[in-house]
């Protein structure tokens, strides 16, 4: 199966509405899979799940200390954290998953 029909989009017409929405464009363009570039990417996954922790763990601080009444925003920072920090270690299994397995392949 050629990877280039999974970035095709049907019609000439609709193509070119694509091409002429910012939206579009970022859909019509192929992923950079360099090695480089999807470690990048994982080093930014991992600063933007600490980023998130701290924001919790500094609202859970100011309503802690009377600082603020808003549960709201505890709740949100509470979230946050938490599906970004499932969603790494879900990244983090799968690279564990794809080391192992390459490490049985026998040469």
């Amino acid at each position: 199966m050629d990877i280039s029909s999974l970035y095709s989009i049907g019609s000439p017409a609709v193509r070119q509405a694509a091409e002429n929405s910012p939206i579009g464009k970022k859909v019509l363009e192929k992923p950079d899979l360099s090695f480089d570039s999807v470690f990048k990417k994982a080093v930014e996954n991992i600063n933007t799940t600490n980023s998130y922790l701290s924001d919790m763990e500094n609202e859970e601080i100011r309503w802690a200390l009377g600082e603020t009444n808003s549960t709201h925003e505890l709740s949100v920072a509470m979230n946050k954290a938490a599906t970004a920090l499932q969603y790494t270690v879900a990244v983090r299994d799968k690279l564990l998953e794809a080391y192992k397995e390459l490490m049985q392949i026998q040469i």
